[in-house]
């Protein structure tokens, strides 16, 4: 079935209401996703190529935040015959709901365990592998270095971190700058005007994106031996972190 158009914003709101993961977006979200994160596909099909490297056999890999599975099925394409285990997670029944029937149109042997829920009651165990793919920045910042720490507890040695998220700039030039060219990216993908500033009015109060730095500190302070950004463009970055 064609993705439908993400066309969410495209009409005038006297009030725009702060954005969720409802049905509405879940129907628009390939599209919303691909025309609005610069290198999305880049970074699913290298969580694939990290999946194939870094997930040990009969282990568990999580997806945390899953939305409609692009990064589960990139890294069970990656994992056949190792006897892993995907758990993939996501609070939206939408997502899940829509992540499933994704999921079930490709044969595999890698079993995934989709669970409703929040992430943060998710327990971690013997873990080669945990995705956080434009998660964390939604998820309230007290909260994100308890998740982190429940996450490298639950890694074996070794283990990745897969970190991407919209990153903000304490130099304010530069901010600006990174800005705009992330705004240009958006409008050379066809959305308005409006639908620009509408849904940046509904993201306002929703996502709160860190400094890399932020990142980088409070990922070293759970105990990681090796962090490093391998992926950036723009505002957007993917990171890695190792246990």
């Amino acid at each position: 079935m064609k993705p439908s158009q993400d066309d969410l914003y495209a009409k005038p709101y006297q009030q725009v209401s702060d954005f969720q993961f409802d049905d509405k977006v879940a129907g628009v979200f390939n599209d919303m996703i691909r025309r609005s994160v610069p290198g999305y596909g880049q970074i699913i099909n290298t969580i694939g190529d990290l999946a194939q490297k870094y997930a040990i056999p009969n282990s568990k890999v999580y997806d945390l935040g899953c939305s409609l599975g692009a990064a589960t099925l990139s890294i069970r394409r990656r994992v056949e015959g190792r006897n892993c285990q995907i758990i993939a997670v996501d609070n939206s029944e939408s997502m899940i709901q829509r992540c499933k029937e994704n999921l079930s149109a490709y044969v595999s042997e890698t079993p995934v365990k989709l669970i409703c829920g929040d992430i943060r009651d998710i327990e971690i165990e013997n873990a080669s592998l945990v995705i956080l793919n434009f998660t964390m920045q939604f998820l309230a910042p007290e909260h994100r270095e308890s998740l982190l720490k429940k996450i490298y507890e639950g890694l074996l040695p070794g283990g990745l971190l897969v970190l991407s998220e919209k990153l903000y700039f304490e130099q304010p030039k530069i901010q600006s700058t990174l800005d705009d060219l992330h705004l240009d990216f958006k409008r050379a993908n066809g959305y308005s005007e409006l639908e620009i500033s509408q849904k940046r009015s509904s993201l306002e109060h929703v996502m709160k994106p860190d400094t890399l730095q932020q990142h980088e500190i409070r990922i070293k302070e759970q105990g990681f031996s090796q962090f490093s950004v391998w992926f950036q463009c723009f505002n957007f970055a993917s990171m890695v972190a190792i246990k």
